[in-house]
């Protein structure tokens, strides 16, 4: 039976609370399931890789560019052949940069060389409300990132108004008519629906329904 890898890509600038939100995810993974981590920001050093605690997990990083740029492109692919030879872990994190426009991941993630190892189930788009809006008007990358983003996290809530909270979603509702929204502060998000406990049966069972089971919004919660 092919087991698979599921994957979640966070994205967001940096200070949106990206690394904060990997942290609370790794304080909630369980300790029978393996985790496995790519990280990924510009510059010779890797900042964020000193930021995120926890020595049951596998790290990667990769940070002379993005890895969705053709830069390093060719470091990405090795990293995940590697990857899926050597570890096959049951859930794989991808915080990318924040500059970065991940539009190729699933494509990358069907390539042969994978042999169909690694399942691609949701992609965060953390959100700094406070500076959002002025980022979408200069930084062409976040158009990208909302368009292909299944859950928005907005985060850093305290520090803005209800009116451009409000200006936010409807922002985002112009890319996705019903987005699952998170209105946060320090990326605090329900884990109780986080699909943790159900990733080795989900993913190892072709014919479970919801493959694998969505993360739920606070509004799916309630009703």
């Amino acid at each position: 039976m092919n087991e698979k890898t599921a994957v979640i890509l966070i994205t967001g600038f940096l200070g949106s609370g990206k690394t904060t939100f990997l942290n609370r995810i790794i304080d909630h993974f369980p300790k029978d399931l393996r985790l496995t981590i790519l990280m990924n920001e510009f510059g010779e050093i890797g900042i964020d890789g000193m930021l995120v605690k926890g020595e049951d997990i596998d790290m990667m990083e990769i940070s002379r560019g993005s890895i969705f740029c053709v830069c390093v492109k060719t470091d990405f692919i090795k990293g995940l052949y590697e990857l899926n030879a050597k570890i096959k872990p049951d859930l794989l994190i991808i915080e990318s940069t924040g500059v970065a426009n991940p539009t190729d991941l699933k494509r990358d993630l069907k390539l042969p060389i994978f042999d169909n190892r690694f399942e691609f189930t949701e992609q965060f788009c953390i959100i700094d409300a406070a500076h959002f809006l002025e980022a979408f008007e200069i930084f062409a990358s976040v158009e990208k990132q909302l368009e292909t983003s299944t859950v928005f996290i907005i985060n850093k809530c305290d520090l803005l108004s209800k009116e451009t909270l409000e200006k936010t979603k409807d922002l985002v509702r112009d890319y996705h008519p019903d987005p699952r929204f998170f209105e946060t502060t320090y990326a605090k998000i329900p884990f109780d629906s986080f699909p943790f406990h159900g990733l080795k049966k989900e993913y190892n069972n072709s014919k479970a329904p919801g493959f694998p089971p969505k993360l739920l919004s606070e509004k799916e919660l309630n009703d």
